[in-house]
């Protein structure tokens, strides 16, 4: 759908790659982004608060000066008043401001300030950051917010910059009030912290790039299996159905191309199948329609001795050919798990197929054993199946011959089974007769579709068994071995590779 509508809208499609690579560098972003604000804003707070606590140091100070001793309440609102160890005042609120100017210094980025009534009057005798004193309004301020003889701690946005500041008023009796005012200049204290975080800023943009190169190479890596497997798609046809993808590494995309190269060899089976089955189709039905074409092109139908031989030999090939139709419709249908696997008593099942075995009275029939056993099996196809052993050997066997039929327990496994008095399978077609059309030649002479050990094979491997074969000059014998007990599994397996053994 999504295609679809970016077909339709003309918007660009996005490679996995490029989408694999933006989610990366958009989630590392975010979390840089968050990482950094927050001990950006973590370290700015803790400075201001240092910053405050020196303020405040401050004004301890100067009461140290003045007094001889620490008092205590510091921003508690109540107002500073001096007075001497000894119980004496300073004469004036000047006297006080300039021995507390003088003695406590400011410190980097600092400035202090003495106001006299309304009168910025003293400042300390060293070089300033700031000069409070070039700002009028800030000092008016300064003024108002003590005017009720209590502490102010502010931050202020002066003509010298954006400062954080405390005042406290100093009073001597009989004198006019006194102001004392130290700040420290914000922006310069944060100085550090911004230059700190722009390099952070710095060094994660570069480590974004770094991630968004190594991701570009590892996921181009990572993805050229599935390029690779989108190229190999395009090349491949009903003709050109054999090339594979390199597979590389050992990983989840590996096993991925394992796993399609898989699929590529399940279809190019399953097609070359199909292509030998319609050639063989093909093959079976060409001769009897060119033997019933010749024969109607050269009737006289003036005779009706050769029309009555004609008939008779039309509806001969017919019937062989309607035969033909329904062996490739029973062997479609023997592909897959058996949808009716029921668990059936091996010796009753056994002794019911002889019954039917005893129906071709041109041979003497012989139950050899029967399994005591159970087993989970399709009962329909199995006896579809031993029937048609019965039947092949019925046909290659000389008339009035001995056929044995019987059931054996093998290791796990039941053996249905037959074995006739024929000449024999020959070495080099042990393999050839269980595959479709598949016949053996020499000394047979037997008319029929070559279907039949194909239709074996499929239902034995519909039920997870096998083909099993033991032949010689006096005979052979067939086989169809399924796994044993009412709890056998019944998977389908790769017939190719069960038929034609010999069973141990």
């Amino acid at each position: 759908m999504r295609g679809r509508l970016s077909r339709r809208w003309g918007l660009p499609r996005l490679s996995v790659r490029f989408r694999i690579l933006t989610t990366i560098l958009l989630v590392t972003a975010i979390g840089m982004t968050v990482a950094g604000a927050t001990a950006f804003f973590v370290q700015r707070e803790r400075t201001l608060q240092d910053l405050d606590d020196r303020l405040l140091s401050r004004v301890e100070a100067a009461r140290f000066v003045v007094t001889g001793e620490s008092a205590t309440g510091s921003g508690d609102g109540e107002g500073t008043v001096v007075a001497r160890a000894d119980g004496t005042v300073p004469a004036t609120t000047a006297d006080a401001l300039e021995a507390v100017l003088a003695r406590v210094v400011p410190g980097r980025n600092e400035s202090s300030l003495g106001i006299v009534g309304e009168e910025p009057t003293f400042v300390p005798g060293v070089e300033l950051a700031i000069h409070l004193e070039r700002d009028p309004a800030f000092v008016s301020r300064v003024v108002d917010e003590v005017s009720d003889g209590s502490v102010r701690l502010g931050t202020a946005l002066s003509t010298e910059g954006h400062i954080r500041y405390i005042a406290a008023p100093v009073t001597v009796a009989g004198d006019v009030p006194g102001i004392y005012v130290t700040a420290v200049d914000i922006t310069a204290e944060l100085d550090e912290l911004y230059a700190a975080f722009t390099t952070y800023t710095v060094v994660a943009l570069g480590a974004l790039v770094a991630v968004g190169l190594v991701g570009w190479f590892v996921a181009g890596r990572l993805l050229s299996p599935l390029r690779q497997l989108r190229a190999a798609a395009s090349r491949i046809t009903a003709s050109e159905r054999h090339e594979r993808i390199p597979v590389l590494g050992r990983d989840d995309v590996s096993d991925l191309t394992e796993t399609v190269n898989d699929m590529l060899d399940r279809l190019d089976a399953a097609m070359t199948g199909q292509r030998q089955l319609l050639d063989d189709v093909r093959h079976e039905l060409k001769t009897p329609i060119t033997i019933v074409r010749g024969h109607l092109e050269l009737l006289d139908a003036a005779n009706v001795d050769e029309v009555e031989s004609t008939r008779t030999l039309a509806i001969d090939e017919l019937d062989r050919m309607t035969g033909l139709v329904d062996d490739i419709e029973s062997l479609a249908e023997t592909t897959g798990v058996p949808s009716s696997a029921i668990a059936v008593e091996v010796a009753r099942f056994t002794a019911d197929v002889f019954a039917k075995a005893e129906g071709y009275v041109d041979h003497e029939w012989t139950l050899a054993e029967s399994a005591a056993t159970t087993v989970l099996i399709d009962p329909a196809r199995i006896t579809q199946a031993w029937l048609q052993l019965v039947d092949n050997a019925a046909k290659y066997s000389p008339a009035g011959s001995m056929i044995e039929l019987g059931s054996s327990e093998l290791d796990g496994a039941v053996e249905f089974w037959v074995r006739d008095a024929g000449p024999g399978i020959p070495a080099d077609a042990r393999e050839r007769i269980f595959e479709r059309f598949g016949r053996v030649d020499a000394g047979r002479g037997i008319r029929g579709s070559g279907l039949g050990l194909a239709i074996v094979t499929a239902i034995a491997a519909a039920h997870g068994g096998r083909v099993s074969l033991e032949t010689g000059e006096h005979g052979s014998r067939f086989g169809i071995v399924v796994p044993g007990g009412p709890s056998a599994p019944t998977r389908a397996i790769d017939s190719h590779s069960t038929t034609g053994k010999v069973a141990p």
